[in-house]
């Protein structure tokens, strides 16, 4: 079991959490879906977060990510503490700062795979960087496929637009959340592969949650939560150690 020492908000922390606490409901119905999490997600790394059903491990992902509030304690992306920003700050951050990849593909149907992946950047009225761009599209392996809408991809394909789209714009940090959820074990796996180079290649920083031990195997980096708790980590993951330390918790 590891101890944490309380993260702030520097160079080499991509983000944190410092004692976050998260509490749905009051008395009898009260659950405490995170129960004084502290951590940190290094930059230029693969982090995989860990746990069995009703740990909280997508609660602290989402509250990581500016998608929820906590009830106390702090997150921070970058340098910016995400409890002092207003609604429109918080929409700003996650929209200039963070890149999402969900198990549901959630691409624009009457748009194109390239349409697609700068949509963020259309909206925010930024351009995108060609050569960052460019990276980005060699790496997912899309060069062929940009003008096809998502019902012309197979569901590997559209995946692989969903996570170009997440690092087109060069975010602090790309959570994804059970990215390989809908996928067959082929397409997860090629997908798992491109975030891997994503992170050694391109020098982007992943946080994701997933149930699957052999996707965590892909991460530098493992966190397990229990109850709400961080209960331990592991670095360097095996696909078999990794199962083993989930029996441990009993998932």
């Amino acid at each position: 079991m590891s101890t944490a020492t309380e993260p702030t908000p520097t160079e080499f922390a991509a983000a944190g959490a410092i004692d976050a606490h998260k509490v749905y409901g009051e008395g009898d119905t009260e659950v405490r879906a995170l129960d004084g999490v502290t951590a940190t997600f290094e930059r230029g790394r693969f982090t995989a977060i860990m746990g069995p059903s009703g740990s909280g491990k997508s609660t602290l992902m989402h509250c990581l990510a500016g998608l929820d509030r906590l009830t106390s304690g702090r997150v921070f992306i970058g340098t910016t503490y995400l409890d002092d920003l207003s609604e429109g700050e918080l929409t700003e951050l996650r929209r200039d700062k963070v890149g999402f990849v969900f198990q549901a593909f959630n691409l624009i149907p009457t748009l194109s795979a390239a349409e697609n992946i700068t949509l963020p950047m259309d909206l925010a009225g930024r351009k995108p960087d060609r050569e960052w761009m460019n990276q980005v599209i060699g790496i997912v392996g899309l060069g062929d496929r940009l003008s096809h809408r998502p019902s012309e991809l197979s569901g590997g394909q559209q995946q692989r637009v969903a996570v170009a789209r997440a690092l087109a714009s060069r975010p602090e940090i790309v959570f994804a959340d059970e990215p390989t959820g809908n996928l067959d074990s082929r397409s997860g796996t090629e997908i798992l592969q491109f975030m891997r180079h994503a992170v050694s290649d391109l020098g982007q920083t992943i946080v994701m949650v997933t149930h699957d031990p052999n996707a965590a195997s892909y991460a530098d980096r493992v966190v397990f939560l229990a109850d709400g708790r961080i209960v331990d980590e592991m670095t360097e993951p095996t696909a078999e150690r990794v199962l083993d330390s989930m029996k441990r918790l009993g998932d």
